[in-house]
């Protein structure tokens, strides 16, 4: 070949060669792109998920979730749900693959948009759960969720906490929107007001199965996951690792795309600690979870720490106190197990009832624990002996016999079952007749006191060897030793304290017909009857109440030896001295002054419910004082949480229906009232720098208060009284050591109040008409019926719900009025992309609060629809379809400036002629009640300074906590320590308006 042709070849071959390598090379660079763009993803949506997570309090067990990713990362496994659900249909045929989903767990996961701040971007958010949904009914996996139906008194404090931190997030949030203008970022992310809520709704519009509980949620979805051979547990709690139920997998590790999460593994868990899946919840409560309060143990953990012999230096504090606690339960409980109580092993002290409570709120319906204490069988050990032969069915073997002359029937003797040989009572040298028990199958011996010419049976007194007469207990069915009571020379029964190890007379106690223990007085030789310290387990004297007419324990006055009646303390469990109050001849429990050695009363802090001496700081907690649960009895073996069911309301019928719309997610707040009366909001997005709007608390606590009206009528003791309602409220202010007590207050409806069973139960068609005057009833605006019945939907319930803010809340103006009819007509024709791409100017703090007091004000309707028997669908007054936030909030800034209403509604001519009919029965309604609503400039040219009225307050309320002193604004109140009670309206008109 030429050298021509040589170096065309070459230059075609680099040619080809360099386009294959560049081609190549692209294949391979947009393959690593997409890889580095998932990556990405991955980290960033995991990075986010642990911000998430380590600012949120954590949920479960102390430091568990820490331990599991730091230290014990091998019970942590990849798995996929549609290999899982594949494998479930193999092993169950005709079986659905279903995953309880804990939705409390999974609200942050769910919440995808980028905008928070403003409101909440709702259509998106729908959109969001219906491609979750989608994902899982793609593989044939059922869904079934949970939301926590209500707060246990047992975790009120851990509740307490998390909303008093949250309050302090809050502020951070807003002074930073006050100083950048524009929304934090993710690792300051708080979930829009009433996500948990609308989230219930979401998801039954998407014809998911939704379930409310009626405890915390955790326990339920346990439960049901046990009971129904599910798939697993999807969620965010570490208590999932504690529940003996089926697997649990990681909401926050979850891959949507894929199907693939992290399961974690209880089993491996255990394997890692060396201890077993029973010994899960003594584990949690030793660390401190929701019930049991971290720092309740503290002192025991690092004593633990302390003997542990198998610190890792690689391991951070918390990991080291999580083995080391496993550690002595494996090596110091496990060796002491069914002989000893837990309260005699662990420092539980006046904490014991609490801790039997945490350890059995893991326990799932039909199992047990092995840590809960079960008496063995009493054990008699006696001398037996053998005589002459019959035959005993049980061992087929012979037996002797003797006659007993009382009943003239032939009784076995007794055989020694080591020397199978018969023995002689070494003082008469002659054998012991013999019965046999029912329950034991074994034969005791017996004798024939000389009084009654009786056979009766006998055991061997521990102490002093020789053999005693026995009698049957009457209550416990079981036999008991008898002794001869020197006074009256008769055979009494006798009781054996586990300290003393000695036999003791007993008499029976005329009012619980039980035996008790007698010691003797040493002044008058005379018998008292004793019972027994729990805490030093010996037996103190008893002396009769001339109030209730029974024995109470006595103290002994080391001083002056003469008995003290005692009380025994409902929350410790223990006896303390009592005295007799002057006044109500009642007793009081009496504290012992360490110093003076005399007793003083005590009296009870209504903020921490302890007894307390007189000047006790009640701030001042120690490990023995913390707080218990009284309600737990001492026998817990068979124990399984249950709900009580103490009731504001006796209709049964009614209560079924509340308890059903409850159960099913169909009502709010409703079952809460009318059960427990005891309900909860969490935290707004509030700034409580700004002193010109109120607290949603506040704004909406008039129609609750109708509301209590109408579900709890005169309280069902025809006395004609309602009982309070009891409000755990977040707002600025407000400590939450309490809550807040709140009456009713009476309805305006023409006619009338109509009774529960009216609007919840009567089909007739006049009775539609009846739940929509309750429903205005409940916000006082039946006057405005006609002009709100006349609005279409879904507007009418915004227009409500706007009338009664503007008549509630002064300091709203007509600028507010149109940013929010305008962002609800222009929602309307808007799609989930449009919302997505929209973008703000700039983030004004007023406008989201305003946001979020709108969105609260949906909420509001939820509840009274339901309570009201459901006069409007739903659907209207869910946000996605009247509300979202960066649309509010770009209209409420375009108001701001001064744009004309046909900009605000986009020049579209149709929402331009809707938006003037919708604002003219908001200010016709508002007129009605004294309120014109002005602009802007008006409230500027007419009160310099402050924006806002000073001297009114600035917001109308008939609760009587706002407008108590005409010169007190509502926020001077001070946080909800007051009884609030009804008061009639009062109406302030505007200085001027439109």
């Amino acid at each position: 070949m030429k050298p021509g042709k040589k170096r065309t070849a070459c230059f075609c071959f680099v040619a080809v060669t360099w386009a294959t390598v560049q081609q190549s090379h692209h294949q391979l660079f947009s393959l690593l792109t997409k890889l580095a763009r998932c990556l990405c993803w991955f980290l960033l949506i995991r990075a986010q998920t642990l911000m998430i997570l380590s600012r949120s309090s954590v949920m479960g067990v102390r430091g568990l979730q820490g331990f599991v990713g730091s230290t014990c990362p091998h019970i942590c496994t990849v798995v996929n749900f549609k290999e899982l659900a594949e494998h479930h249909r193999n092993q169950h045929p005709g079986c659905t693959p279903t995953i309880v989903v804990d939705a409390m767990c999974c609200l942050r996961y769910w919440y995808t948009p980028e905008s928070w701040i403003c409101g909440g971007q709702w259509r998106e958010y729908f959109s969001s759960l219906r491609d979750f949904v989608k994902t899982f009914t793609t593989v044939g996996i059922k869904l079934i969720f949970f939301f926590d139906g209500m707060v246990e008194q047992e975790k009120r404090d851990e509740w307490v906490k998390r909303r008093l931190k949250n309050n302090r997030e809050i502020s951070r949030i807003f002074h930073y929107i006050k100083s950048h203008k524009e929304q934090p970022g993710r690792n300051m992310f708080f979930i829009p007001s009433g996500l948990a809520i609308f989230t219930r709704f979401a998801l039954k519009a998407l014809g998911q199965e939704t379930l409310c509980s009626l405890q915390e949620a955790d326990y339920e979805v346990a439960s049901y996951g046990f009971q129904n051979n599910c798939l697993g547990i999807l969620g965010e709690d570490t208590d999932y690792l504690i529940y003996d139920t089926c697997p649990y997998f990681s909401i926050g590790d979850l891959c949507l795309e894929s199907l693939s999460t992290v399961m974690l593994c209880r089993k491996k868990l255990c394997e890692s600690l060396n201890i077993n899946v029973a010994d899960l919840p003594l584990l949690a409560c030793l660390l401190g979870n929701d019930i049991i309060p971290e720092g309740m143990f503290e002192s025991f953990r690092y004593k633990c720490l302390s003997s542990y012999t198998s610190v890792k230096e690689n391991f951070d504090k918390k990991g080291n106190i999580i083995l080391a606690v496993a550690d002595h339960i494996s090596k110091v409980l496990h060796s002491h197990q069914g002989e000893k109580k837990l309260e005699d092993m662990l420092p539980l002290g006046p904490n014991k009832a609490l801790f039997y409570k945490g350890v059995a709120s893991y326990l799932l319906p039909g199992q047990k624990s092995p840590w809960f204490f079960q008496k063995p069988k009493s054990l008699i050990s006696l001398g037996k002996q053998v005589v002459s032969m019959s035959s005993d069915p049980e061992c087929k073997q012979g037996v002797p016999m003797c006659i007993d002359y009382g009943s003239q029937q032939g009784l076995p003797m007794c055989t020694d079952p080591e020397s199978n040989q018969g023995f002689t009572d070494p003082e008469s040298n002659q054998g012991f007749p013999m019965c046999t028990p029912p329950k034991s199958n074994q034969g005791i011996p017996m004798c024939t006191p000389p009084e009654s010419k009786q056979a009766v049976p006998m055991c061997t007194d521990p102490e002093s060897k020789q053999e005693v007469p026995m009698c049957t207990d009457p209550e416990s069915k079981q036999e008991v030793p008898m002794c001869t009571e020197p006074e009256s020379k008769q055979e009494v029964p006798m009781c054996t304290p586990p300290e003393s190890r000695q036999g003791v007379p007993m008499c029976t106690d005329p009012e619980s017909r039980q035996g008790v223990p007698v010691c003797t007085d040493p002044e008058s030789r005379q018998g008292v009857p004793m019972c027994t310290d729990p805490e030093s387990r010996q037996g103190v004297s008893m002396c009769t109440d001339p109030e209730s007419k029974q024995g109470v324990p006595m103290y002994t006055d080391p001083e002056f030896k003469q008995g003290i009646p005692m009380y025994t303390d409902p929350e410790f469990k223990q006896g303390v001295p009592m005295c007799t109050d002057s006044k109500s001849k009642q007793g009081i429990p009496i504290y012992i002054d360490p110093e003076s050695k005399q007793g003083v009363p005590m009296c009870t802090d209504p903020e921490i419910k302890q007894k307390l001496p007189p000047g006790a700081d009640p701030e001042f907690k120690l490990e023995a004082l913390m707080c218990t649960n009284p309600a737990i009895k001492e026998d817990l073996v068979n124990m399984e949480p249950e709900v009580k069911q103490v009731t504001l309301v006796s209709d049964p019928d009614i209560l079924k229906v509340a308890r059903a719309d409850h159960v099913q997610a169909e009502s709010y707040l409703v079952y809460n009232i009318m059960s427990s009366g005891e309900i909860e909001c969490s935290n707004t997005l509030e700034d409580a720098l700004d002193q010109a709007l109120p607290s949603q608390a506040f704004v909406y606590r008039p129609v609750r208060q109708r509301v209590y009206s109408l579900l709890l009528g005169d309280g069902g003791d025809g006395a004609g009284t309602c009982p309070t309602v009891k409000e755990w409220f977040v707002y600025s202010g407000n400590p939450l050591r309490h809550p807040d007590l709140v009456r009713p207050l009476q309805m305006n409806i023409p006619g009338g109040t109509p009774n529960l069973k009216l609007l919840w139960l009567n089909q007739e068609p006049g009775t539609q008409a009846r739940r929509v005057e309750a429903l205005l009833g409940c916000f006082d605006l039946s006057s405005s019926r006609e002009e709100l019945q006349a609005v279409e939907n879904p507007f009418r319930a915004l227009c409500c719900l706007l009338t009664y803010l503007f008549v509630q809340v002064d300091t709203l103006c007509l600028e507010d009025l149109h940013a929010f009819i305008a962002q609800a007509l222009c929602l309307q024709g808007k799609s989930t992309v449009q919302l997505v791409d929209l973008q703000l100017d700039y983030i004004d703090s007023r406008a989201v609060q305003l946001g979020s007091l709108l969105v609260r004000g949906l909420t509001t309707l939820v509840l009274v629809n339901s309570a009201c028997g459901f006069p409007w669908r739903t659907s209207d007054f869910m946000p996605w379809n009247v509300f979202d936030g960066k649309l509010f909030h770009q209209k409420y800034l375009q108001s701001e400036k001064g744009y004309a209403v046909e900009a605000l509604v986009e020049h579209n001519r149709s929402r331009l002629t809707r938006f003037h009919a919708l604002k003219s029965v908001v200010c016709k309604a508002c007129a009605k009640e004294n309120r014109r609503i002005v602009s802007r400039q008006h409230w500027r040219s007419h009160q310099p300074g402050r924006w806002g009225r000073q001297g009114s307050g600035s917001h109308r309320t008939s609760s009587g906590c706002s407008r108590a002193d005409p010169g007190q604004h509502w926020r001077d109140l001070g946080p909800g320590s007051r009884q609030y009670e009804p008061d009639h309206w009062r109406r302030y008109s505007s200085s001027s308006g439109c």
